[in-house]
């Protein structure tokens, strides 16, 4: 369960926590078990996925993925879980627009539950967009 007090209040974002997490932690598992089956695509679609995998590439992002999904739902780490998911969830939105358009609306969703998930968090993120003027200048002889 998300390591954190779960009330009235929280539920919500608890819940969100569980279904992204899991959702990484089973499909960045499947990347290395292969117990779900995947569904048939294009012949682009996969000679790209083919090419990813031959390199290695798709066991790090699946590696990533686990590790995301991990962070979240432990909660204490759940920003950084985010930032490594964020990345990843770009790639499958784009992988979803430019070859498969029907995995779309997971995508969305997943993306949407990441982003209830970022706001309940914003004091982590909001330094990320305030300038910092002291390292910005050069201070030389």
């Amino acid at each position: 369960m998300v390591a954190e007090t779960v009330g009235p209040k929280n539920l919500p974002v608890a819940a969100a926590k569980v279904v992204l997490s899991l959702a990484f932690l089973v499909f960045g598992a499947n990347g290395f078990l292969h117990f779900l089956p995947m569904p048939p695509t294009n012949p682009k679609a996969e000679e790209f996925l083919g090419l990813l995998s031959s390199t290695g590439y798709l066991h790090v992002v699946k590696a990533l993925e686990m590790i995301g999904g991990a962070l979240i739902l432990g909660g204490r780490l759940a920003p950084l879980g985010l930032l490594v998911l964020g990345p990843i969830l770009v790639n499958i939105a784009l992988y979803d627009l430019f070859f498969d358009p029907k995995g779309l609306p997971v995508v969305v969703v997943l993306g949407g539950l990441a982003l209830f998930i970022g706001v309940r968090h914003k004091e982590h993120f909001l330094p990320f967009f305030r300038p910092h003027r002291d390292h910005c200048t050069f201070k030389g002889k």
